[in-house]
């Protein structure tokens, strides 16, 4: 009996400790191109506890992948990045989203093309709104890229989650031939 008590004990201050830890997390969402792409290079970073592709900035409510397709929900392909800002912050992840795709091309990010795969940073406050401007104005000042950052800032309205077989896609595909040329050689040349 003592050590079902110790046990139950245990487990609910483990419980207790989990849901504190969960509390001082922050959410991050960034639109780069594909979601299964920029799903992959974030769920590799320290710090980072959970990256759930989805939809945002969009008009129309619950749309699935079939409709983002079509470009005409106005929704962009996205990934809310759960993570621990005493690990990696906010700034650290702004730096890979730069790092991670061509914030100058409107539209378009390699061979996928359309407004679902605009480049976007979807703020969740305004601190977060005041660091994603700061970090595009000293990317763009920088002359790293040719050509101007048409990356949009924009205040996160909705969140939609994406289909399950989207999350965690290209660790459960890796021989599928998207994964192979696409995501591959984008995190063999970020993470080398």
């Amino acid at each position: 009996m003592k050590n079902s008590i110790i046990l139950i004990c245990s487990l609910f201050l483990s419980i207790l400790h989990g849901e504190k830890s969960m509390k001082e997390m922050q959410k991050a969402t960034f639109g780069a191109g594909c979601f299964w792409c920029v799903e992959a290079v974030f769920e590799r970073l320290d710090g980072v506890i959970d990256v759930i592709p989805g939809y945002s900035g969009g008009h129309k409510k619950n749309p699935t992948y079939r409709e983002i397709c079509t470009g005409t929900t106005g929704h962009a392909e996205v990934a809310q990045i759960t993570f621990d800002p005493k690990i990696i912050t906010f700034n650290d992840l702004l730096n890979m989203f730069w790092k991670s795709h061509d914030p100058t091309t409107k539209n378009r990010q390699g061979n996928d093309v359309g407004t679902q795969y605009r480049s976007a940073i979807f703020y969740h406050d305004n601190k977060q709104k005041s660091i994603a401007e700061d970090s595009k104005n000293m990317v763009d000042n920088s002359n790293i890229f040719l050509n101007p950052i048409v990356t949009e800032i924009t205040k996160l309205d909705k969140f939609w989650i994406a289909e399950d077989y989207h999350n965690n896609y290209y660790n459960n595909n890796m021989d599928q031939p998207y994964c192979r040329v696409v995501i591959k050689p984008k995190l063999d040349k970020l993470f080398k």
